[in-house]
Protein backbone atom coordinates (compact mmCIF):
# COMPACT_ATOMS: atom_id res chain seq x y z
CA UNK A 1 0.00 0.00 0.00
CA UNK A 2 2.68 2.63 0.57
CA UNK A 3 4.54 1.63 -2.29
CA UNK A 4 1.43 2.45 -4.45
CA UNK A 5 1.03 5.69 -2.69
CA UNK A 6 4.82 6.46 -3.44
CA UNK A 7 4.53 5.41 -6.94
CA UNK A 8 1.08 7.70 -7.31
CA UNK A 9 2.82 10.51 -5.84
CA UNK A 10 5.35 10.67 -8.28
CA UNK A 11 2.85 10.25 -11.45
CA UNK A 12 1.44 13.62 -9.74
CA UNK A 13 4.33 15.21 -9.82
CA UNK A 14 5.83 14.47 -12.98
CA UNK A 15 2.49 15.40 -14.14
CA UNK A 16 2.44 18.90 -12.59
CA UNK A 17 6.27 18.98 -13.88
CA UNK A 18 5.17 18.32 -17.32
CA UNK A 19 2.07 20.70 -17.79
CA UNK A 20 2.52 23.60 -19.56
CA UNK A 21 3.02 26.61 -17.79
CA UNK A 22 -0.31 27.66 -18.32
CA UNK A 23 -2.23 24.95 -17.43
CA UNK A 24 -0.89 26.43 -13.44
CA UNK A 25 -2.40 29.64 -13.83
CA UNK A 26 -2.65 30.88 -17.04
CA UNK A 27 -1.82 35.09 -17.59
CA UNK A 28 -2.16 36.85 -21.00
CA UNK A 29 -0.09 39.88 -21.59
CA UNK A 30 0.98 42.06 -24.11
CA UNK A 31 4.24 43.49 -24.90
CA UNK A 32 6.50 44.66 -27.47
CA UNK A 33 7.79 42.89 -30.62
CA UNK A 34 9.01 43.43 -34.10
CA UNK A 35 5.35 43.03 -35.36
CA UNK A 36 4.03 45.43 -32.67
CA UNK A 37 2.03 44.62 -29.74
CA UNK A 38 1.71 41.12 -29.35
CA UNK A 39 -0.34 38.62 -26.61
CA UNK A 40 2.62 36.55 -24.65
CA UNK A 41 1.84 33.74 -21.97
CA UNK A 42 2.73 34.56 -18.17
CA UNK A 43 6.02 32.90 -19.72
CA UNK A 44 6.94 35.01 -21.83
CA UNK A 45 5.97 32.72 -24.94
CA UNK A 46 4.52 33.90 -27.63
CA UNK A 47 0.75 32.81 -28.75
CA UNK A 48 -0.69 32.83 -32.12
CA UNK A 49 -3.94 32.31 -33.81
CA UNK A 50 -4.82 30.47 -36.87
CA UNK A 51 -6.64 31.53 -39.67
CA UNK A 52 -8.46 27.98 -40.79
CA UNK A 53 -10.54 28.70 -37.32
CA UNK A 54 -13.51 31.12 -38.41
CA UNK A 55 -15.23 30.33 -34.60
CA UNK A 56 -14.05 29.31 -31.38
CA UNK A 57 -13.93 25.88 -32.07
CA UNK A 58 -10.76 24.28 -31.93
CA UNK A 59 -9.55 22.48 -35.77
CA UNK A 60 -6.11 22.06 -35.19
CA UNK A 61 -5.26 17.98 -33.84
CA UNK A 62 -3.16 15.46 -34.68
CA UNK A 63 0.30 16.74 -36.06
CA UNK A 64 -0.86 20.17 -36.50
CA UNK A 65 -1.83 20.49 -32.69
CA UNK A 66 2.30 19.11 -31.87
CA UNK A 67 3.58 21.49 -34.20
CA UNK A 68 1.27 24.17 -32.69
CA UNK A 69 0.93 23.12 -29.37
CA UNK A 70 -2.34 24.17 -28.04
CA UNK A 71 -2.60 27.72 -24.99
CA UNK A 72 -4.11 24.28 -22.47
CA UNK A 73 -5.71 25.80 -19.40
CA UNK A 74 -7.00 25.10 -15.90
CA UNK A 75 -9.78 27.81 -16.22
CA UNK A 76 -10.31 31.17 -18.14
CA UNK A 77 -6.17 32.73 -17.63
CA UNK A 78 -5.96 36.33 -16.23
CA UNK A 79 -5.38 39.56 -18.08
CA UNK A 80 -1.96 40.70 -17.51
CA UNK A 81 -0.13 44.14 -18.45
CA UNK A 82 -1.66 44.89 -22.04
CA UNK A 83 -4.10 42.61 -22.57
CA UNK A 84 -7.64 43.00 -22.11
CA UNK A 85 -9.64 40.93 -20.03
CA UNK A 86 -12.95 41.17 -22.03
CA UNK A 87 -10.97 39.52 -24.91
CA UNK A 88 -10.34 36.69 -22.55
CA UNK A 89 -12.04 32.98 -23.01
CA UNK A 90 -11.58 29.42 -23.11
CA UNK A 91 -13.02 26.87 -25.37
CA UNK A 92 -13.02 22.94 -24.68
CA UNK A 93 -11.06 20.17 -27.29
CA UNK A 94 -11.80 16.98 -28.14
CA UNK A 95 -10.19 15.38 -25.27
CA UNK A 96 -12.09 17.32 -22.45
CA UNK A 97 -9.03 20.26 -22.01
CA UNK A 98 -9.76 23.38 -22.19
CA UNK A 99 -7.70 26.10 -24.52
CA UNK A 100 -7.42 29.77 -23.37
CA UNK A 101 -8.89 32.09 -26.30
CA UNK A 102 -8.90 36.07 -27.21
CA UNK A 103 -11.20 37.82 -28.99
CA UNK A 104 -12.79 34.60 -30.10
CA UNK A 105 -9.34 33.10 -31.49
CA UNK A 106 -8.30 29.84 -29.92
CA UNK A 107 -4.40 30.49 -28.79
CA UNK A 108 -1.74 28.73 -29.71
CA UNK A 109 2.46 28.16 -29.57
CA UNK A 110 5.12 26.99 -31.78
CA UNK A 111 6.45 23.72 -30.38
CA UNK A 112 10.23 25.45 -31.67
CA UNK A 113 9.50 29.21 -29.87
CA UNK A 114 11.43 29.95 -27.06
CA UNK A 115 10.46 32.49 -24.47
CA UNK A 116 10.69 35.79 -25.80
CA UNK A 117 11.18 34.53 -29.98
CA UNK A 118 8.24 34.81 -32.63
CA UNK A 119 10.18 32.26 -35.04
CA UNK A 120 6.80 31.59 -37.08
CA UNK A 121 4.52 34.29 -37.43
CA UNK A 122 2.31 35.00 -41.17
CA UNK A 123 3.39 30.98 -41.84
CA UNK A 124 0.94 28.93 -44.12
CA UNK A 125 0.80 25.66 -42.12
CA UNK A 126 -2.03 23.05 -41.90
CA UNK A 127 -4.26 24.94 -44.18
CA UNK A 128 -4.13 28.43 -42.89
CA UNK A 129 -1.80 31.16 -41.24
CA UNK A 130 -0.41 31.43 -38.15
CA UNK A 131 -0.51 35.02 -36.83
CA UNK A 132 1.05 36.44 -33.76
CA UNK A 133 -1.87 38.36 -32.15
CA UNK A 134 -2.19 41.77 -30.73
CA UNK A 135 -4.04 42.97 -27.87
CA UNK A 136 -6.80 43.80 -30.20
CA UNK A 137 -7.77 40.38 -30.25
CA UNK A 138 -6.42 40.97 -34.09
CA UNK A 139 -3.61 39.13 -36.23
CA UNK A 140 -0.35 41.70 -36.33
CA UNK A 141 0.42 43.09 -39.50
Amino acid sequence: MRRALQIAALAVLALALAAPASAMGATITAHESRYGKVLFDGADRVLYLFTKEETEKPRCYGECAEAWPPFVVAGKPKAGDGAKGKHIGVTKRRNGSKQGTYNGHPLYYYEHDDPGEILCHDVFEYGGDWLVVTPRGKPAD
